[in-house]
C-alpha cells in the first residue's frame, strides 16, 4: 500500500495493550459503548462531561451571531462501519482534496482504502466514537434552499461559514475545544468544522493504541480487511496520530497520571 509516513512514531502511550484496559472503556475507545454520551437529540450525542464546555460555547457564539449548531457528534462502530462499506462499494461517493468525485474503477484495492481515510476514518479508529469531536455549523447563516454540505469551502473564503470559522480560530480553545484536522498532512484532510474537547480527547487518544484497532478490526465485517490489517501500521501513523496538537495549555489540562474510567469520567492517580 503506498502510504506516505510522517516522522513521528506511536510513544508509549499510545502502545496500550488491549489488555491492560477494562472492557467498558475499550469499547467506548472503539465506539462500542454509549453510557458516556448524553444525547441532545435522539440521534445527536456528545460526551456527557464535555456538554457544559459546548453549551458556554454556544452561548457566547450566539452573543457574536452565530447560530453554532452540531452536525454530527458522538458515531458509534457500527454507523462508522457503514459509511465505510458504502464508500467502498461505492454506494457513497468519495470525494479528493479537489472536492471532485473519485471514480473507484481504476482504483487497487489499497487506493480505494488510501482514498477514503482522506476524509472518513477507519472504524474503531475514529474520534466521533468518543463523543469529544463534533462537526459543527451554523443555520442562520446559510441562505434560503441552501444545505450544508460539510466541505472545506464552506468555511473559506466568502463561503457561508467563514465568518464562524474565524470566530472558532480565535475563541474554541477558551472553552477547551481545538482542530486536530487543522491543515492536510499527508493524511485526512483539513476539516474546518471538526472540533475536540481537549481535556477528554488526549485521555482516549493515548488510549487508542494499534493493537486496540487492530483487535477491532479483526472482529469486524469491514470490507478491505485483510489489506487494512496488513498495511495497520502505516494507516495508524499517516492517518490516525497524524494530527495537530492542542495548545499547550490546553495539554496541562490533563494530567498524565489522570485515565477515564467506565463512566467516561476522568480520573487521577
Amino acid at each position: 500500500m503506498s502510504l506516505t509516513k510522517p516522522s513521528a512514531k506511536p510513544s508509549a502511550k499510545q502502545s496500550t495493550k488491549p489488555g491492560t484496559l477494562s472492557g467498558q472503556v475499550l469499547r467506548q475507545v472503539t465506539g462500542q459503548d454509549s453510557e458516556h454520551i448524553h444525547w441532545l437529540s435522539a440521534n445527536l450525542g456528545i460526551h456527557q462531561q464535555m456538554l457544559a464546555a459546548w453549551q458556554a460555547m454556544r452561548d457566547a457564539a450566539a452573543l457574536d451571531g452565530f447560530d453554532l449548531a452540531i452536525a454530527s457528534g458522538f458515531r458509534d462502530f457500527s454507523r462508522q462501519l457503514m459509511l465505510w462499506n458504502n464508500k467502498y462499494t461505492g454506494v457513497s461517493q468519495i470525494k479528493d482534496l479537489n472536492n471532485d468525485q473519485v471514480s473507484l474503477d481504476p482504483l487497487s484495492e489499497a487506493q480505494r482504502i488510501h482514498a477514503i481515510l482522506l476524509f472518513s476514518a477507519l472504524p474503531g479508529a475514529s474520534r466521533h466514537h468518543w463523543g469529544t469531536d463534533i462537526d459543527v455549523y451554523a443555520p442562520n447563516l446559510l441562505a434560503p434552499g441552501q444545505s450544508l454540505q460539510l466541505e472545506p469551502w464552506e468555511y473559506q473564503g466568502s463561503g457561508p461559514f467563514a465568518g464562524l470559522s474565524a470566530w472558532l480560530q480565535q475563541h474554541s480553545c477558551q472553552f477547551g475545544f481545538y482542530f486536530p484536522y487543522d491543515k492536510y498532512r499527508q493524511g485526512v484532510a483539513a476539516e474546518p468544522w471538526h472540533l475536540s474537547y481537549a481535556p477528554l480527547a488526549l485521555q482516549y487518544q493515548r488510549l487508542l493504541s494499534l493493537e486496540v484497532i487492530q483487535t477491532c478490526i479483526e472482529h469486524s465485517n469491514i470490507l478491505g480487511k485483510q489489506v487494512i490489517i496488513d498495511n495497520l501500521s502505516d494507516i495508524y501513523q499517516q492517518y490516525v496520530i497524524n494530527i495537530s496538537q492542542p495548545a499547550p495549555a490546553l495539554q496541562q489540562q490533563v494530567p498524565r497520571e489522570s485515565s477515564i474510567n467506565n463512566k467516561g469520567a476522568i480520573t487521577h492517580g
